[in-house]
């Protein structure tokens, strides 16, 4: 990377540090204001936002990308607004007896850490920049953006949109290589936002843990559906279908493999069949349907398909119309099932990230948990049924970063659910009241009353008798 561009990063982030030192302490409207610009700049340019979204992928509806990236964003941007005179409020906490009695204080305040980083993926790359964008700024924070190189088109808009709603010392947007998003992930922030593979995570925490930043990883992993007995497999199977094939699977939280009773296997795979024929009734010329989003991702989609394949997995393409999709450069891809998975196919070794299903078979539901435990602990976890006991089985007995019982993905949208991974699918988490904590610095405070309390409690050299009873009277047993 050039050393200019390395002067602009360390620039930017002295500019915004300075802005914010001088301008402390700021008013919670100063903060509103932010976060209305961003939700103005949504509002007014969405439209063209969408349109770029598309043009990056090779086709992309523009409905999903209003629904998933801009909507989302200005409702989660209208959340955090609503919230923040209660966010921000300090806390009052307990002193320990007699000190309360004396006028000792102790209180919580959330204040601002100063400037954070956000480095965004390709899959959503409005919402996964402008959504945690919201509560940076609604915690009172200035920002630094990196957004993804493969969505040129809307990093390159995003930017002059950026600069057109704010001045650099408030908001900045950087473009470019990995080799720039290496530079930025090593900057000295306040702390670090990160949402990609959990391999990158790991090189975005080791370049981070060398200035001591603090971070935010938002990873991924192998997030599981398990269907129990009691389920409505035909709900079940199109709402899987939904999961799966909204943005082609090219999503963090997307259904990665799916467990069902060995012997209502065929039911199950029926139902998702039947739920891509409805939704989905043709998939190549069909604008609701996302093309995968560069070659490189369509061919490690195929190699894990043939991989599969050749290791003696069943593999059933979900192809309603029968459309022939070896002879397109549209880099679509069917929903393919896979039967018969085996653990030393890279299908279930990977985060899959695209249109494929492995099918795995339990005699009892605790086969299920058994796997998923032996595993990375997943972003997300999924349940289908309608028996209160085996549900809270699989929920209490595995570990996953949220859960969505009955559909797919959804916990992601409730606003106030923090949203995070557990170990190698994440750490930290935003949205709902941990996310404006996440990017506040909880600052304790306390006040001590007038008089001499350590001389009272005897903790004042010389030590005598006094300290000897003090001492006694708190050694006794809970």
């Amino acid at each position: 990377m050039a050393d200019n561009k390395q002067e602009q990063l360390d620039g930017i982030l002295n500019a915004q540090r300075d802005a914010f030192t001088a301008a402390r302490p700021e008013a919670l409207d100063i903060r509103r204001d932010r976060v209305k610009r961003v939700i103005s700049l949504l509002v007014d340019h969405g439209d063209d936002l969408a349109k770029a979204m598309s043009s990056d992928f090779g086709n992309r509806s523009p409905d999903l990308s209003m629904m998933t990236d801009i909507v989302s964003t200005v409702n989660f941007g209208k959340y955090c607004l609503k919230h923040l005179d209660k966010w921000a409020r300090p806390e009052k906490r307990k002193v320990q007896f007699p000190l309360g009695l004396l006028g000792a204080k102790a209180e919580l305040r959330f204040e601002p850490k100063g400037v954070i980083g956000i480095l965004s993926p390709w899959n959503f790359p409005i919402n996964l920049s402008l959504g945690p964008l919201m509560q940076v700024l609604i915690a009172g924070n200035r920002a630094m953006i990196k957004p993804s190189e493969f969505t040129e088109a809307t990093s390159e808009l995003t930017r002059e949109l950026i600069e057109k709603y704010f001045s650099v010392e408030e908001v900045a947007v950087i473009t470019g290589s990995p080799e720039v998003a290496q530079a930025f992930s090593s900057l000295k922030f306040d702390h670090l936002v990160f949402t990609g593979s959990t391999e990158t995570g790991r090189k975005v925490m080791e370049a981070a843990a060398s200035n001591l930043v603090p971070v935010t990883l938002e990873l991924g992993g192998k997030s599981p559906v398990v269907l129990g007995r009691s389920a409505d497999f035909e709900k079940a199977g199109e709402r899987i279908a939904m999961g799966k094939m909204m943005n082609a699977g090219q999503i963090c939280l997307a259904p990665d493999y799916m467990y069902v009773p060995e012997e209502r296997e065929e039911g199950a795979i029926a139902a998702v069949q039947l739920g891509v024929l409805n939704m989905y009734p043709t998939l190549l010329k069909n604008d609701d349907y996302t093309s995968i989003v560069t070659d490189h991702h369509f061919d490690r989609l195929k190699g894990l398909v043939d991989d599969a394949r050749s290791k003696g997995a069943e593999v059933i393409e979900v192809n309603p119309a029968d459309e022939d999709f070896s002879n397109t450069n549209s880099r679509k891809m069917p929903l393919t099932i896979l039967r018969n998975v085996t653990d030393d196919m890279k299908a279930m070794q990977e985060e899959i990230f695209g249109p494929v299903l492995p099918v795995k078979t339990y005699k009892n539901v605790s086969e299920a948990i058994d796997y998923i435990n032996r595993r990375d602990r997943p972003l997300g976890l999924y349940y289908f049924g309608d028996d209160g006991g085996e549900r809270e089985q699989v929920l209490q007995q595995t570990i996953s970063g949220g859960v969505t019982v009955n559909d797919v993905i959804f916990h992601v949208s409730m606003e106030d659910l923090p949203f995070g991974g557990v170990g190698p699918s994440g750490i930290g988490s935003y949205h709902g009241p941990e996310g404006f904590r996440e990017f506040s610095h909880a600052r304790s405070v306390y006040t001590q009353p007038k008089i001499d309390v350590a001389g009272l409690a005897g903790f004042k050299p010389p030590y005598g008798k006094k300290t000897e009873k003090a001492l006694a009277s708190q050694l006794k047993k809970a």
